[in-house]
């Protein structure tokens, strides 16, 4: 009897960690500020040689972290829905120590490696440079991640709003201000990066703390070394899955900046341009931010205690929300991609036609991260799989790509990879979790989508410019808004 009244909190739960990670999603986009300052002040070589250094940057830090972040939110949160407090703050200490330590490993390592041999792999002088100066940040990434994981897997999000979308975005904004003032030089986004990262780590270690400071001071015998073979053992196969994740999303920029002057049409100009592009089109991945933090925490806590239907009704439920906002995003990114483009430069609105296709690949690729979450709480393993799978089809695919095609390679070749790993991640919900959305669950945005295409193709066509670029964006989104109005009132009747 009571299976509506505990979907309604549900729903109300999801809704108030959305809205928080909204915000913070929103704030984060502050940091954009800093990437256009890059673009602005700087130009799109030094803005290409950035992108490429934080791609790599990103993807060594999960070797680091090797999946501790996403494995203490999980087990956290399972220890928080049962009230053992005192184990979930060992697990934080635990996981902070492993973190911290294995990214100042890498670091060192990778520095040395990128050093003494960076012209043997046939990197560009300006790219080893980079690298050497910001994979320093691997340690404070880590204590940032790991802390803000932490709190979601308590159920607080806006420790995320104050760290990150606050914290970083501001000191490093404001660092690469005061490096550029300073005549740094090219490697000023470098530095600018390791101090709001550096920021955004103690802020979400200060605030993680706070959760823990009411607690006792009780130690149960050998519970820290026990806890960090389990937690280790718990996120090795995450770990892994991570660091196939992040190349397979930043694999395009990694084998651009990799392929500089040996792919038609590449060079460190067409680079720092792909990569503006790139980082407007990650935006629409962030979408998902705004559930999967508050979203992991409640699958775990239910599949934990055997509700497995109510997990599945809430994935059905927050998959429809996603279209929802995820569709005119990206229908705005198409059509408008020139106008959006303006504002790095009139140099990078050549890269319109790349924005259009790289859009549809995030926003295919921040929908379908709902099911790897649900896969990470039961069976991590699973994602390891997919990831392997994907990686192998979708970077060779952009390597090849990238050697016919160049730029446009790049685009098209980030579009398969997503699409292939999407279509793993359904066959394994629907086959091995007897997990689905019904098609009648996801109709609504879909159709709604549809036929709002229909007049903002029309006034695409006919019109030049940009009046008929802001004309078919705000004819979709008038159209799409009505349907969407209309849904929400067919809904209350029903």
């Amino acid at each position: 009897m009571d299976v509506p009244e505990r979907a309604d909190e549900t729903g109300a739960e999801l809704k108030r960690g959305a809205f928080l990670n909204t915000i913070g999603m929103v704030t984060a986009n502050f940091r954009s500020v800093f990437i256009i300052l890059i673009g602005r002040l700087l130009g799109p070589v030094s803005l290409g040689i950035f992108s490429v250094a934080w791609a790599t940057t990103e993807l060594f830090s999960k070797i680091g972290i090797v999946g501790l972040d996403d494995a203490s939110t999980t087990l956290i949160a399972r220890a928080n829905a049962v009230g053992d407090l005192v184990r979930a703050r060992t697990l934080f200490r635990v996981a902070v120590i492993l973190g911290v330590a294995q990214s100042a490993v890498v670091a060192a390592l990778s520095i040395f490696v990128i050093r003494r041999f960076g012209n043997d792999l046939g990197l560009k002088p300006e790219m080893v440079s980079a690298l050497a100066v910001i994979l320093w940040a691997l340690p404070a990434i880590a204590l940032y991640r790991i802390s803000t994981a932490v709190s979601r897997g308590m159920k607080v999000m806006q420790h995320d709003i104050y760290s990150r979308s606050l914290g970083d975005s501001t000191v490093t904004t404001l660092a690469f201000l005061i490096a550029y003032a300073i005549s740094v030089g090219e490697l000023a986004p470098e530095y600018a990066a390791i101090f709001g990262m550096t920021a955004a780590g103690f802020i979400g270690f200060a605030f993680a703390s706070k959760l823990f400071q009411n607690l006792p001071k009780e130690r149960r015998p050998g519970s820290h070394r026990a806890e960090a073979g389990r937690l280790l053992a718990y996120a090795l196969p995450i770990g892994a899955d991570q660091f196939l994740n992040v190349f397979i999303w930043r694999v395009d920029v990694i084998l651009l900046g990799w392929l500089v002057g040996r792919a038609p049409g590449v060079t460190l100009t067409t680079l720092g341009i792909y990569s503006a592009v790139v980082g407007i089109a990650y935006g629409l991945r962030r979408v998902s931010q705004a559930f999967i933090p508050i979203f992991a925490p409640v699958v775990a806590g239910m599949t934990a205690t055997g509700e497995h239907k109510r997990a599945i009704d809430t994935y059905a439920r927050l998959a429809r929300w996603m279209l929802w906002i995820l569709l005119p995003f990206a229908a705005v990114l198409i059509f408008s991609g020139d106008i959006i483009l303006l504002v790095f430069g009139p140099a990078f609105q050549q890269g319109s036609a790349w924005l259009a296709i790289v859009a549809i690949a995030w926003a295919a690729n921040s929908f379908i991260n709902l099911g790897e979450t649900v896969i990470m709480v039961q069976r991590p393993g699973l994602n390891l799989l997919n990831s392997l799978i994907t990686c192998a089809i979708g970077g060779s695919a952009t390597f090849c790509l990238i050697l016919r095609f160049g730029n446009l390679g790049a685009a098209f070749g980030i579009l398969t990879t997503c699409l292939v790993q999407g279509l793993i991640r359904n066959v394994i919900l629907r086959f091995v979790f007897r997990w689905h959305s019904p098609l009648s669950n996801l109709a609504p945005p879909v159709l709604a989508a549809l036929i709002a295409l229909v007049p903002a193709l029309a006034c695409r066509v006919l019109l030049n410019g940009i009046v008929g670029q802001m004309t078919a964006s705000a004819a979709f989104l008038i159209i799409f808004a009505i349907g969407w109005r209309y849904h929400r009132l067919r809904s209350k009747v029903e």
